[in-house]
């Protein structure tokens, strides 16, 4: 999986460079998101930009880093998400769970 990491005062921002999220690859995504908050990585915002498509299995994997985060006295919030793939969180409601924002600075500012 295509992930890179930017940090901004003590926040991980991970971009994701894929146009899928899916049963392929959502193991990939999970395994990370863990193991950045093992290295003690507390506050994530993830940014969605690029990905078009996001099935079951890349909702639960961001489910699960959201619960390892908050677990840890952290916090992982979304950000810069298509319309297509915030209509899947609004479906499933998970949108009332996370944090989503419409860009990354605005989801920088609400982690600080």
């Amino acid at each position: 999986m295509n992930i890179t990491i930017e940090k901004r005062d003590g926040i991980s921002l991970l971009n994701i460079g894929e146009e899928r999220i899916d049963a392929h690859n959502s193991q990939q995504l999970k395994e990370f998101l863990l193991q950045q908050l093992e290295q003690g990585d507390k506050q994530l915002v993830v940014q969605l930009e690029k990905v078009r498509f996001m099935d079951s299995s890349g909702l639960g994997a961001l489910l699960v880093g959201h619960k390892n985060a908050l677990l840890k006295s952290g916090d992982l919030k979304l950000a810069n998400m298509q319309p297509q793939v915030l209509s899947m969180f609004e479906l499933t409601r998970l949108n009332r769970v996370f944090e989503i924002y419409a860009n990354a600075d605005e989801a920088l500012a609400a982690a600080q």
